[in-house]
Formats: structure tokens, C-alpha cells, sequence
């Protein structure tokens, strides 16, 4: 055992270390440079070979964006770049920048199992898992082209030309001809594991991923198969968890090889179960959310591995999370037992691990999460409760990475820009508003919920739309009421500057419940008075203004988790704040003209680089 978790400190500096000359890229598009970097002029050839691979003309703007895009696996940079190209052009441009990243980190990832294996790191069982996960996770990396190219290019734009792109249409048109997949007991369910089919008549069929991906599920069983049978010839000394990897990875094939679409979310339900009982520091992440897909919730490609970092301390969210909840409840004075009992199980139940990605396939190559919550079924979560996963020391490694941007400095001016890079080098500090804001946010995805709440509240499609803001203002809140201020500064500082961000994912459909989040967050700013606009932001950071920021988010907390208990439409909750045009944009005139002034400026400049 002790053996174990020293080689896993090695491996976890190891992947710092990696980290680190990973984030050097953005020294190529810093300003500056050495006039003789061996390092760099490689880096710089990779980065070239990236453009030209994708079909980009090298500038200061493409360089940017392709560091971006290899680092950072953020898309957003790109897609500005590409945004007066045809929708075609865009599509294979993002495919080909896809194609070349995974092979990228594939060849990454190769190397450290050789490493391990090399040097024997961990034990002969685990350094297996660590081999057949990768294995597993290249069949999912080409198997996400096709995914993306059957749903969010293939049926889904048919959908969005047929209706001229009004969602509620299509939503009706899902229920009607009961398109969605079924859930436990027959009710509709929250998220599908099967693809529309067109069929020659102009309907549509639903068709499990086993009949929609024939080649690659056969070529992820045998690996699967492959893996499951290499443990079975070794022993889990360590944690004395073979049988519960072994039935895992089982599930896993069972649920890929099912073909009714009513029995889908059943099947990968007992992946979760099973999934739920592994409790080692070296977690398996498999396809858990879905974002990609607006319209059926299409769970993606995700494959991972990940390890705990074993000397974190796991502090007392979960603690200030119960209650707030508690007195919240009481408070509201609705009644509602199954909501109450579960979201209370799952507090008690949830498994935190917090530390890095050790690899990564499929959908996740388009973008890291920097925490997570999962699995998804509540009936799963109200039976086992959840894991909570949060890469700290990744996410302040990659913050402190990147070039210091002309807009930031363009929005806030030079004196608030430098507060916010400065808060990147108080580690302790930052870490503290971490716990608050984004395994807060984590934590506050529990809340409020029981296994019914996702499918009745999506009757709009808006569910996740409001989620995310549900989220992160329940772990503001629960910090507002039992929490001391000591960082309420930096606190605002590091929450102003993120919503304020999320406005650059207006047109970015896979990150919309984001862009959302950061319109709502923006009143709550606005309507403390910590936010002004006349055509120039301006921050009045005031104690007496951060007073009447904890009472607007109490206060709207409070009524969107009345409408949780009661199961209403999210639609109805945003419907007080926001207007569907192209886009969402705020209802209240100034939050409205700064959200328009910046997405202009991010168009303008938002690429570019602050010289130093």
C-alpha cells in the first residue's frame, strides 16, 4: 500500500512536470522570446504543423488560437478565427483540428504508460487498468467523428432547418412521436444512448448506438474483453477491488452491446452502479454527460482516466452545502419528501476525489472539465450517491499559463486586470475560492433533486440552462450564509472576471448553458451596484455593495429552488431574465448593451495578445 501511493505521488509530479511544458506554447504567442530556444523552435514547428493540417494561414491570431486548441482544448479562439467561413468549411475545419489533437495526445499518453511500465510503477493490476483504458479510449477517439457527424451535424441540423430553428417545435416534435429514449419505469428519460435515424418517409426511428456504430462498439467490446480478461489473471493487492473493476468494465460492454432504446438507460445505469462501487484513488470516467447534443441529450464519448491526488485535503463543503440546505427547506416550506430524502442521501454518499486527468479520449479532446458530479441518474444517485471530481492544480497551472489578453485589460483597465493576475499567485487564497466556487458549484448540482426532476423540468429543452446557474449560486450562497468574508474581495474579483468571460461562448452551441449562466450571474452583479455600464464598465468593490450581492443571490436561490420542489418548467425561471432572439440576451437594458459591447469587442479583439 505505501508503495502504491508513493509511486502515485510520482506519477502526479510527473504530470505536473508534463503540465508545465505543455503551458510553455504560450510563450510563442506571448511577445516575447528568447532568440535562441531549441525548445520553443520545435514547439513553434508543431504549432505550424497543426495550421497547415487544418487549412490555416499562420498569423498572430491562428497561433493563438492553435495553442489554445493543443493546450488548453478550448475551441472558442478557433472558431473566431474561422467565423466569416462557410458552416461547411467551419465543420471540417473543427474535425480536422480534432483529428490532429487526439493523434497528439495520443502519442502523449503512449509514452507515460511506457514510462510506468518501464519503471513498474503502481501494481501489475493497475498498471493493466492504466493499459486497457487506454486501449479502450482510441477506439473512442475515432468513434467520435462519426458520433458527431450522425448527430450534431448530421440529424440535428436536419431538425434545426425544418423548424427554422425554433426548439420548442422540436421539443414537441421529440414527445409527440415519443423519440426519447425511456427511462427506469417507462417515463421518459433525461438523456439517450441511441441516434435519430431518417427514414425514407421523412420520419425518424430511434436506433441504439450498437445498430448506429456497428464497427466501432464490436471494436470497443474486444478491447473491453481484452482488458477484462488480462485482470482476471491478476490480483488487486492493494485496495482488494478486482471484482468490482472486473463487473464494471462487464457492464460497460453489456450497456455498449444493447440494442432496444427503451432498455439504454437501464443498461447504463448498472454501469454507474457498478462504477460507484470502485472507490481507489485511479477512477475510470465513461460516457456520463451530454452537452453536445441540444435536442436529445445524446450522452457523449467521454473516456478518462484519473487519479487522486492522496495529500489533498477534502475540507467541509459538503458540511456548509447540507446546511444550507436544511435551513433553506424549512425555510421555503414546501413539501417535498423525495427530493428532501434524496438530495440528503447523496450529500451523505458523495465520494470526493480531487486531483488530475491522467489521460483522456473521444468527446474529451474538444474540452477538460475543471470539476464534474456525476453520474447523472438520479435513481442511481438516490441508491449510491455520487462522485465529486475537481482538478485544482491543473486549472491554476493552465490560468497562470496564459498570455495576459488586450481585452481583459480593454474591459477592466489596467488596475483590475493586474488584481485578477495577481490572485493567480496567492495559491492558498485562490485555492479557497475554488473550494467556494467550482466544487461548491459541484456540490450544488445535488441539491434540490430526485430522479423525476431533470425529464418534468425539460419540458422546454431549458433544464441544463438553468442548472448551471442553480449550481454555482448554491455554493455562493451556501458560503454567503455560514461562511466568514475574509475573501470577499478576491471572491468577487475571480467571480466578476468569470462571468464576465462567459459572454465570449455566445455562439458556442456545446458551452450554452455557460454562456446562460454568465447572463444571470451579470444581473446579480448589476443589481448589487458592483457593476455599472455607460458605455464603460465600471466596479464599485464595496463592502455595502458585496452585502447587496449575498441578498440578490439568496434571495433568487430561494425562488429557483421553489420551483425545483415543485417541479416547474426551467423555461419559466429564465423567462424573467432572458430573451430568445438569435441568442439569449439579458431583458434589463444596460446588462443587455454591455453583453452586445463586449461579444463586439470579443470579435474585435479577442484574440489578441496584451504586449509586454
Amino acid at each position: 500500500m505505501r508503495k502504491f501511493f508513493e509511486d502515485l505521488k510520482i506519477i502526479y509530479q510527473m504530470l505536473e512536470s508534463e503540465q508545465a511544458q505543455l503551458q510553455r506554447y504560450f510563450d510563442l504567442v506571448k511577445g516575447y522570446r528568447s532568440l535562441i530556444d531549441p525548445k520553443l523552435d520545435e514547439m513553434e514547428r508543431v504549432v505550424e504543423d497543426f495550421l497547415e493540417f487544418v487549412g490555416l494561414q499562420k498569423s498572430e491570431e491562428a497561433m493563438l488560437a492553435a495553442v489554445q486548441r493543443i493546450v488548453n482544448l478550448r475551441e472558442d479562439a478557433l472558431l473566431q478565427v474561422i467565423a466569416d467561413l462557410d458552416e461547411e468549411e467551419r465543420i471540417a475545419i473543427k474535425e480536422r483540428a480534432y483529428v490532429w489533437v487526439s493523434g497528439f495526445y495520443l502519442e502523449l499518453f503512449e509514452k507515460r504508460l511506457r514510462l510506468i511500465e518501464e519503471k513498474e510503477l503502481l501494481s501489475p493490476f493497475y498498471r493493466a487498468i492504466l493499459r486497457g483504458a487506454h486501449e479502450v479510449g482510441k477506439v473512442f477517439s475515432s468513434w467520435q467523428s462519426s458520433w458527431m457527424a450522425q448527430i450534431v451535424y448530421g440529424v440535428n441540423r436536419e431538425l434545426f432547418s425544418l423548424f427554422n430553428g425554433d426548439e420548442e417545435k422540436i421539443f414537441e416534435l421529440l414527445n409527440e412521436k415519443r423519440l426519447l429514449d425511456l427511462g427506469h419505469e417507462g417515463e421518459v428519460g433525461d438523456r439517450s444512448y441511441s441516434v435519430l435515424r431518417i427514414l425514407p418517409d421523412g420520419g425518424y426511428e430511434r436506433v441504439a448506438y450498437a445498430e448506429a456504430f456497428k464497427e466501432e462498439v464490436e471494436a470497443a467490446k474486444k478491447r473491453l474483453l481484452d482488458l477484462v480478461t488480462q485482470l482476471e489473471s491478476l490480483e488487486d493487492e492493494i485496495f482488494g477491488q478486482k471484482a468490482e473493476w472486473i463487473a464494471y468494465f462487464k457492464a460497460i460492454q453489456e450497456a455498449l452491446l444493447e440494442k432496444d432504446p427503451d432498455r439504454l438507460i437501464p443498461r447504463w445505469a448498472d454501469v454507474d452502479r457498478a462504477w460507484m462501487k470502485i472507490t481507489t484513488p485511479l477512477q475510470i470516467g465513461h460516457p456520463l454527460e451530454y452537452y453536445e447534443d441540444h435536442y436529445r441529450k445524446a450522452v457523449a464519448l467521454e473516456w478518462d482516466v484519473r487519479i487522486a491526488d492522496p495529500t489533498y485535503p477534502k475540507g467541509n463543503r459538503a458540511k456548509v452545502m447540507r446546511r444550507m440546505f436544511e435551513e433553506l427547506y424549512e425555510r421555503i416550506g414546501i413539501e417535498a419528501p423525495s427530493i428532501y430524502t434524496q438530495t440528503l442521501g447523496s450529500l451523505d454518499r458523495i465520494q470526493l476525489y480531487v486531483g488530475r486527468p491522467f489521460s483522456f479520449y473521444g468527446s474529451e479532446f474538444n474540452g477538460l472539465f475543471s470539476a464534474q458530479v456525476v453520474p447523472n441518474d438520479e435513481v442511481v444517485s438516490r441508491e449510491e450517491g455520487k462522485k465529486i471530481f475537481a482538478y485544482p492544480d491543473l486549472i491554476l497551472q493552465m490560468q497562470r499559463a496564459k498570455p495576459k489578453m488586450r481585452l481583459t485589460t480593454k474591459i477592466f483597465g489596467k488596475e483590475t486586470a493586474r488584481r485578477f493576475y495577481d490572485l493567480l499567485g496567492k495559491k492558498e487564497r485562490w485555492h479557497a475560492i475554488y473550494d467556494v466556487t467550482t466544487i461548491g458549484h459541484e456540490y450544488g448540482h445535488v441539491l434540490w433533486m430526485d430522479e423525476s426532476s431533470e425529464a418534468v423540468m425539460n419540458r422546454s429543452g431549458m433544464f441544463k440552462l438553468a442548472e448551471e446557474f442553480k449550481a454555482t449560486a448554491g455554493g455562493l450562497v451556501a458560503h454567503f450564509m455560514f461562511e466568514s468574508d475574509e475573501l470577499w474581495e478576491e471572491l468577487l474579483l475571480d467571480h466578476i472576471q468569470r462571468s464576465v468571460s462567459l459572454i465570449g461562448w455566445m455562439e458556442v452551441p456545446e458551452v450554452l448553458p455557460y454562456y446562460v449562466e454568465g447572463l444571470l450571474h451579470l444581473y446579480g452583479l448589476f443589481q448589487s451596484g458592483l457593476v455599472q455600464f455607460d458605455g464603460k464598465l465600471h466596479l464599485a468593490l464595496t463592502k455595502q455593495n458585496y452585502q447587496n450581492l449575498k441578498s440578490w443571490y439568496q434571495e433568487i436561490y430561494t425562488d429557483l429552488a421553489r420551483m425545483y420542489l415543485l417541479k416547474r418548467d426551467s423555461k419559466e425561471f429564465l423567462e424573467r431574465f432572458l430573451s430568445k432572439e438569435k441568442v439569449f440576451l439579458p431583458k434589463e437594458r444596460d446588462i443587455r448593451e454591455f453583453v452586445i459591447y463586449y461579444y463586439n469587442l470579443y470579435k474585435q479583439i479577442g484574440r489578441d495578445v496584451e504586449k509586454e
